[in-house]
């Protein structure tokens, strides 16, 4: 399993291929560097290197790729590389050569170390954007130099969870900031927010989250009204003067402020059902382990590069645990 981190390992930061890779979950700081990795098992990683591993993401028989972005008080094992792994086995079984899924890995939530609660974790999330959008861009830079006959042209799209949103948006602002004139390229298919731990107006014009929707042919957001998880998130919020209603709460704001590629999909009948008690987990699988209804719904869209909704005009749909007669 490839995967992209900017959690420190230990011994030296600098980058040596084909070295044994352990993260330093006692340095839970972002690091400015990033480091491309390649997990062999379980607490097993060697360093490839950026050249390599975006050959490697290239020359993968899978049709496109899906980056997952975790959210937080996630480590490496044993959260984010299993959720991965499942997700894999579900495309797998669907189509072994569709998708391929790629974790982002930022760091967060290890109580020995530096960063300890939710509000360090928000600082950390925003700290990350600047190591990752210099990914963005070595991307770009690498994608520039290659010939016809060896493009990459493979789909890419993202799936961020929870904070991972935050991660997400914040490093497309970055990215926009230092390197490019004013606006994001279009550059993925499909982007999935579940359980988006930002603000409800940030897609809105004016608001840093509308990036989002820019780089992306569709954007499709994942809510549930029921959302411990994120209830505990907006109190920690108000403690900290942040009055909003967060996104993975309510879905958009308002509809008609957002872009008409963004999607409003209700998962209130599912959420809890899927990871109880929280509800908040929801993307992976179904109560009895298999893939769940948000999994089916990404999986159209990414088969088809269009987002399933039954109301068109004010693009909500709701997800039910049998289809509506």
């Amino acid at each position: 399993m490839l995967f992209i981190t900017n959690r420190e390992p230990k011994g030296s930061i600098k980058t040596r291929i084909n070295r044994k890779f352990d993260f330093d979950l006692r340095k839970n700081a972002p690091s400015n560097s990033i480091y491309c990795c390649e997990r062999l098992g379980p607490n097993e990683y060697i360093e490839l290197g950026s050249e390599a591993w975006l050959n490697r993401i290239k020359d993968s028989p899978a049709q496109q790729v899906l980056f997952y972005i975790h959210g937080f008080s996630s480590l490496p094992e044993p959260d984010i590389f299993p959720r991965v792994q499942r997700l894999q086995q579900y495309f797998n079984a669907e189509d072994p050569e569709l998708v391929q899924v790629v974790p982002v890995i930022w760091p967060c939530d290890d109580d020995p170390g530096i960063v300890k609660d939710y509000w360090d974790d928000q600082k950390s999330a925003d700290m990350s954007a600047y190591s990752f959008s210099r990914a963005l861009q070595r991307f770009m830079d690498w994608r520039d130099q290659q010939t016809d006959a060896s493009t990459c042209v493979k789909r890419i799209n993202i799936l961020a969870h929870s904070m991972g949103s935050r991660v997400f948006r914040q490093t497309l602002a970055m990215w926009n900031m230092y390197d490019l004139a004013n606006g994001v390229p279009l550059l993925f298919r499909n982007t999935f927010l579940v359980a988006a731990d930002i603000v409800n107006e940030t897609l809105e014009e004016h608001h840093v989250g509308r990036l989002m929707s820019q780089a992306s042919r569709n954007l499709s957001v994942y809510y549930a009204s029921d959302d411990l998880a994120l209830r505990a998130s907006k109190l920690s919020n108000l403690k900290n003067k942040v009055a909003s209603r967060r996104l993975g709460h309510t879905g958009p704001e308002n509809m008609s402020k957002v872009q008409s590629n963004v999607y409003a999909i209700d998962c209130d009948d599912i959420n809890n059902l899927y990871d109880n008690p929280k509800g908040h987990l929801y993307f992976l699988n179904a109560h009895d382990g298999e893939p769940g209804a948000v999994f089916d719904h990404m999986l159209k869209a990414i088969k088809t590069g269009r987002v399933e909704v039954k109301d068109a005009i004010t693009r909500h749909h709701q997800l039910l645990l049998t289809p509506a007669s």
